[in-house]
This record gives C-alpha cells, structure tokens and sequence, in this order.
C-alpha cells in the first residue's frame, strides 16, 4: 500500500550514486526509515537530511533475510521523491541475484558440495587462485567437492569475490540435551518468538535487538528449540554469570548442567558459557584453550555481543561451520569494517527489530538524548592546541570543567538511578571521589562488581561511576540515567551499548535519560557525532545544550 505522504513529494532522494538522503522532518520519514532499515547503510545523521548508502552486503543480508529484489525496488519508488535512477535499479536486482547463484549442499556420497546454479560464475571463482586448495574434485559440470574443514574459509572468500554463497549443507544433530523454557509467571514477547524462527529456519545466523529487549531469552529460545548442548560464548565473566542467572530463571536447566569456563573456572558440561578472552589467550603462540571447542559434540554455538567477535574467533568459527551458529547483538556495526566476516562466518541477519518499534510495544524504556556542549577554560584550550595529535582526544574528553556539569546533571536527577561512564580512569576517579559513589573499573574484582551491581540493582546505590567494562552485557534494570563522559574515540557500537544500559523498561514507565558531556570545536565534538549515528538511524535524535545553560539551571 502506498503511503499517501510518500510519492512525488515522498521523503527520500535516490542517487545514482547509491546514496540515499532522507529528510528526517518529513511526516513519512519514520516509515521510510522502517522501510529501507532491511537494506540500506547510514553513512551521516546530522539534523535535517540522513544519508544512507546501499552496499552489496546490505543488499546480500535482505536477500539471506528473504527480501528479494523486487522489494527493495519497490520501497525505493514508493518514497522517493523523484524519478529513481534507473541504472541503480538494475544495479540493485543484479548484486541481490549475486547471493545464492553458488550454493553448499550435502551429497549422499560426497559428503559437502559446492554446487553452481550458474555454471560461469563456478567457473571463474574456480579460476581465482583465492580458491586454490578450499576445493577437491570436480564432480561435473556444476559441481565440485569441498572439504568440510573449509567450509568457513571458502564462504569467507566467495564473498570477497562477489559470490557469496547459500549454505544449505545442513548441521550436525550435536549431542542431545532436553532444554525447555520454563514460562511460569512470564511469556516470550511476540518478537522474541520471532527471532527463534527466524534463527531456526536460516539454520544459522545473527538477531539484533535493543539492549534491554531480552536478548537472552531469544538465546534461551534457541536453545529449547535445539535441544543440544551448547556452548555460549561471552564477553566477560559477569555476563557468563548473568547468563547463568537467567538460564536457570527462564529454562528447565540446573545448576550442574551449566558450566563456566573463565580465568576463574574450568566446567565443561552440556552447557557451557566460556569467555572470548580465555578462548583467546595464547601461550608461546599457541591458543591453550582451543579443546574446548571439541570437548563435547556442541549442537549450538551461541554468540553474544557477535560485533565485538575478536579476529582469533573468527578464525575458530571458520572451523566450526558444521555447527548450527547464533549471534546475538544491539548493532552489528563493526569499527574495524569487519561485517563481512560476521555474514560468512555466523551467518546473515536473521531478524532485525527496529528500536522505536520494541519502544512503542512498550519493552524498552523511551530515552531522551542530550549532548551537553561545554566550552574549554582559555588555559585547557591553550594546552589543547598546543598538544600533539595523540594526546589531543584525551585532552578534550577530561578536560576538568567537565566534572562540574556531570555534579549538575547528577543534582537534577536525585531520584533516579545514575551511571557515569567514561573511559580515562583518572577522570572517573576524581568523579567517584566529587559524587561520592563506588567506582567499577577493570581491576575491580568479579565479585566486588557483582556487589555493587546488586546493590545498584536493589536501590541500596544510586550512584555508580564505570568504565567501559560495564559497556556490555550488564543487566541493570532501574538505571535511568546515564552520563557519559569520555569513550573509546568515535564507537557508534560503544554508544548504542551505553544507551542500552539505561533502556530496559522502568516499572512506573518514566522516560530515560542520556547524557554526553562533549568539549566544544575539538575531537571530542567530532567523535562525538560520529558516535551518534548509529542512534540517529534508530531514530533517536540528540539535543544539544550548552554547558553554561546546564549549570545555570
């Protein structure tokens, strides 16, 4: 159905160039954004006009999630508001007819096939010396065997050849363990349900969601659906303890059926939650804890936090293809530009839910965004544009004035439950010290942070100052403030995870509230806008107030 705000006077402006300019003002825009959101790339958020690019593994993620080209099409004639160029038409219907023209099946007697519906394009990638020695015998014409071992490394490279390739070869069974949702006093959200189906029909894949929309259970969906042992992998050991928590609330699993494999413990059992950093250690070059991944016959593989996959388990997931794989994120926004490697090696995007759509359900909290723009005293400017470019960031972004405004905005929000976060420990000691509150760093013990989060939790604290280790995975309900302070340079996934930590739904439905304290004409205020726009492209805009304003207040 055409939107009858869209049309000739629709929102969009369709390039030949492949970018896409969406005027945010626009009474269509929300539903432009929806409708692109499968398919499209924000590249710039500022105030009036978005702009968003159209790649090839945007365009090869919709086809995996079952948007064909016809679609697409149509979404980009329905809004635009002029004529779409018709060459970027064409161009779209052929990179989406790139994605499955080579396929991975099983054979009876051959065990992994790579089979071409297309029998040039087997033969030119046959020809790439990339493909040398990640195939085996030709069968005939459109067939050639593949060794199971390089299953993930020959997906991996038909992608960067242009090809990427439907793998439809099935999974191992894995070894069988009865796992059931244990739904008393509770029930799967509608989209949680959906993003199990859409996970099991693809077989492998990633789910995005908001922080706060239950990201965990959808694991603990999967997991039900599977019926095998499972190994999840996590980003640290709080979380590897928070899963475990919310296993045991949410499924029929006990406590000697969960294992955890951390710095601290060495549990192997039919489920297994393991830290990427002690999957990753190394000892004379060598991964020491790489036997995990064959102790048991894993017939799930679970992923949280898969946009911060580090490059050795990528390498391990290569090897583990014949596993059903699942990863679980808020944004699959990778700085280091590796998505590519997330599509071949977990698989594509399976479900995606919008964060305004999960809003208006009313499963995560409405957030109010303010970016709080102070101006440096004459000497930290002085010091600033005299320092070398390394140190410039960290000049801005602790620039002292800031302490004053976080004491402000800390003093406007009494009632309410207050993060700061930041990621220089000498800044955030001295804010612990002015606000008088307990501070969570990377030295912080296991169980001291499980303390202070439980006690952050209950209400017994209102104030917590923490670095960046409480960006992931850490579940604190009634937080409802957050102020960040300083972060890991221009992190849109940073900033979309410190968001999430304030997001999950309050019980009186009050709004949250996001703060970023930002020096003024510096990096900080660069990095800044570059973090923001991942959230921009949620729809979430950002106030920006001046410092002097906030303090006068």
């Amino acid at each position: 159905m055409t939107d009858p705000a869209a049309g000739p006077s629709g929102p969009l402006i369709v390039q030949s160039d492949k970018t896409l300019l969406l005027e945010v003002d626009h009474p269509a825009a929300d539903a432009c954004r929806r409708a692109i959101a499968p398919f499209a790339e924000l590249e710039r958020a500022p105030e009036h006009v978005h702009t968003y690019r159209l790649t090839p593994l945007g365009l090869w993620n919709a086809r995996a999630a079952g948007h064909d080209a016809e679609q697409v099409v149509a979404v980009l004639l329905e809004h635009s508001r002029y004529p779409v160029p018709h060459a970027l038409l064409v161009d779209v219907a052929e990179t989406m007819a790139r994605y499955g023209r080579l396929q991975l099946v099983s054979h009876p007697v051959h065990g992994l096939v790579l089979h071409a519906l297309d029998r040039a394009v087997l033969e030119e990638v046959l020809r790439s010396k990339k493909t040398a020695g990640l195939v085996g015998q030709r069968l005939d014409d459109d067939d050639v065997v593949v060794h199971p071992s390089e299953r993930g490394h020959l997906k991996q490279v038909l992608l960067k050849l242009g090809w990427p390739v439907e793998d439809l070869a099935g999974y191992v069974d894995g070894e069988a363990h009865a796992i059931a949702l244990d739904e008393q006093g509770w029930a799967m959200r509608p989209y949680q349900q959906q993003a199990v189906e859409g996970f099991w029909h693809g077989g492998s894949g990633v789910v995005v969601l908001p922080c706060g929309a239950g990201k965990t259970i959808v694991g603990a969906g999967a997991m039900a659906r599977s019926g095998t042992t499972t190994l999840i992998l996590v980003t640290n050991t709080v979380s590897a303890r928070q899963w475990r928590d919310e296993l045991l609330r949410r499924t029929t699993l006990t406590e000697d059926e969960i294992g955890e494999y951390s710095g601290a413990r060495k549990e192997i059992r039919p489920v297994t939650i393991a830290t990427y950093q002690v999957l990753t250690t190394r000892r004379k070059g060598v991964y020491t804890h790489l036997e995990l991944l064959d102790a048991r016959d894993w017939g799930l593989i679970l992923y949280d936090e898969v946009h911060l996959l580090p490059a050795p388990i990528f390498r391990m997931t290569a090897d583990l293809q014949a596993r059903r794989r699942l990863g679980l994120t808020a944004t699959l926004v990778r700085e280091d530009g590796r998505e590519d490697e997330v599509f071949s090696l977990i698989g594509p995007k399976r479900f995606d839910a919008p964060w305004k759509d999960i809003e208006a359900q009313g499963y995560i909290a409405p957030a109010d965004c303010v970016e709080v723009r102070l101006t440096l005293s004459d000497s930290d400017r002085l010091a600033y544009a005299t320092a070398e470019p390394e140190d410039k960031y960290r000049l801005a972004a602790s620039a002292p004035d800031k302490n004053r405004v976080v004491e402000r905005i800390v003093a406007q929000h009494p009632e309410d439950q207050v993060l700061v976060i930041g990621q220089y420990l000498d800044q955030l000691e001295l804010l612990a010290d002015h606000l008088d509150a307990p501070l969570i760093t990377g030295a912080t013990t296991v169980r001291e942070r499980e303390r202070l989060f439980a006690a952050f939790r209950t209400g017994e604290l209102r104030r917590l100052v923490v670095s960046k280790v409480a960006n992931f995975s850490v579940d604190l309900p009634e937080a409802a403030v957050a102020i960040q302070v300083s972060g890991s340079f221009g992190s849109r996934q940073e900033e979309a995870q410190r968001l999430g930590r304030i997001m999950r739904p309050k019980a009186d439905g009050r709004t949250a509230h996001f703060y970023a304290v930002v020096s003024r004409d510096t990096v900080d205020q660069e990095f800044a806008a570059h973090r923001q726009r991942f959230l921009a492209e949620q729809g979430y805009a950002y106030r920006i107030v001046d410092a002097e304003d906030v303090l006068a207040g």
